[in-house]
């Protein structure tokens, strides 16, 4: 797919509904991939649905739904097809040898939002399921154009949206990993199964498709290695902030986190109105300062059906959630599914061990859910289920400073009262106990400072060791 954000791109979009997704869920998910599609600057101009016991083994839908992805798509595919759709004239692929399953009586589910489309009209094929690389293949040759699914829309997103070097190299890992099942039906279309001889090889040399496979084991290991010397620096810089009142915003993506970071440190970090627009962590002090200071850390949103390989490579980001004294889980109050995304955010907190970490709950945008009135209405119910919970919108100053005042009062909590004795010779201290407690009263005598403070107990003793 091009990056050229200028080019129009045209989809059609293909769900199965599986018998353990109800309808609300169902359509939910529709809706997020038409979202992902206009991130990537995709329009969806139609939709081919199905209920399924399973996906099709062959080419996710059954013959008859895929005659109308043919017909919806057009072009060459639609009116040269041999058996079950291959526009060659051939079979369709199955893995495992399996049978098209035709015995799975095929639901009266329509095209939807779209007619069928001129010769050309549609470019690529978005999938709401992560399918094998035959499926794709064979729909590819059923359609004539590219297919992409779920996770190949989501990591094309993510390499798009990727900035730092550990974000460039964090996703290039997860996509050549995602890329090597699939070399071998590439190979299929590009006819690259022959073996070729070369310098160092053995016998008739290695396949083009074990050069690939071979080239692509040493990137990912090299990446690894950069990523290692990342995550060193990573630690140490976390190692500094370790006795500091440390706050990580968590969510879906497109909550409102950036925003709400925004708001609550002033710092100058990307906004949009987009899926995955934040993938690198930033860390900024709640502005105006407290004492002692609080730190915020903004993190990437996840979404349903996250590829585990992004949560995974995505662990060392995610470590600020881990480490965090707080975690202010931001939800979109104004998305019909919130509920949902509360439990998938739940879920990929539980997966990187951040389950146990306090964690408050922030609905955001309250301002979108209707009139006056509706907004009321809205917050009463909320704060009837979750009668801790902040609601509000971070495009509210009176909010965040709501907000601000309940993070101060959390961490103030675990403040006690003692006294630090600095040496003169060690004035370099003065800076971290201005930055991390609460001075006060300062006096001094023969061998020093006396500061007297607020502090956490653990960083109250090791500034005494110090």
């Amino acid at each position: 797919m091009s990056d050229d954000p200028s080019e129009p791109v045209r989809a059609a979009l293909v769900a199965v509904q599986l018998p353990d997704v109800d309808d609300v869920a169902f359509a939910s998910s529709i809706a997020e991939l038409h979202r992902l599609g206009r991130t990537l600057g995709v329009e969806v101009v139609g939709t081919v649905t199905q209920r399924r016991v399973s996906l099709a083994p062959a080419a996710v839908l059954g013959s008859g739904k895929l005659a109308g992805l043919r017909a919806l798509v057009g072009g060459a595919a639609a009116t040269d097809e041999g058996r079950d759709g291959d526009p060659d004239g051939g079979d369709l692929d199955v893995e495992g040898d399996q049978e098209l399953d035709e015995a799975q009586a095929e639901a009266p589910d329509e095209v939807r939002d779209g007619q069928p489309a001129a010769p050309g009209a549609i470019d690529v094929v978005l999938v709401d399921h992560e399918i094998s690389p035959s499926q794709a293949r064979n729909l590819e040759k059923a359609t004539g154009v590219e297919v992409m699914d779920r996770t190949a829309v989501i990591l094309e997103i993510f390499r798009r949206h990727a900035r730092s070097r550990a974000a460039k190299a964090q996703v290039e890992i997860v996509r050549l990993q995602y890329l090597v099942p699939r070399l071998r039906e590439q190979g299929k279309a590009k006819g690259k199964d022959r073996q070729r001889g070369g310098i160092g090889g053995k016998g008739a040399g290695e396949s083009s498709l074990e050069l690939d496979r071979r080239k692509i084991r040493d990137r990912i290991a090299e990446l690894t290695r950069e990523l290692d010397a990342m995550a060193e620096e990573q630690r140490t810089q976390r190692a500094r902030r370790r006795d500091m009142n440390r706050v990580a915003l968590v969510g879906y993506t497109n909550a409102g986190k950036s925003t709400l970071m925004r708001a609550l440190t002033g710092s100058d970090v990307l906004v949009a109105d987009k899926l995955f627009a934040t993938l690198d962590t930033t860390v900024r002090p709640v502005v105006p300062a407290t004492r002692p200071r609080v730190l915020v850390s903004d993190t990437v949103g996840f979404i349903d059906k996250l590829p585990h390989g992004l949560v995974a490579s995505f662990k060392s980001t995610l470590d600020e959630a881990l480490e965090a004294g707080l975690l202010l889980q931001v939800v979109d109050v104004s998305d019909p599914s919130f509920e949902r995304q509360l439990e998938v955010t739940s879920e990929v907190l539980a997966e990187i061990g951040a389950g146990e970490v306090p964690r408050l709950f922030v609905f955001n945008k309250i301002d979108r859910v209707g009139d006056a009135e509706a907004e009321t209405r809205v917050a009463a119910e909320l704060r009837a289920r979750w009668p801790e919970a902040i609601v509000l919108s971070a495009r509210r100053p009176t909010d965040v400073t709501a907000l601000r005042e309940r993070l101060c009062a959390f961490f103030a909590r675990d403040l006690v009262e003692g006294e630090v004795h600095v040496p003169y010779h060690r004035q370099q201290l003065r800076g971290e106990i201005f930055a991390a407690c609460e001075v006060l009263a300062e006096s001094y005598d023969d061998q020093g400072v006396i500061f007297r403070v607020r502090a956490h107990p653990a960083l109250l003793e090791r500034l005494r060791a110090a």
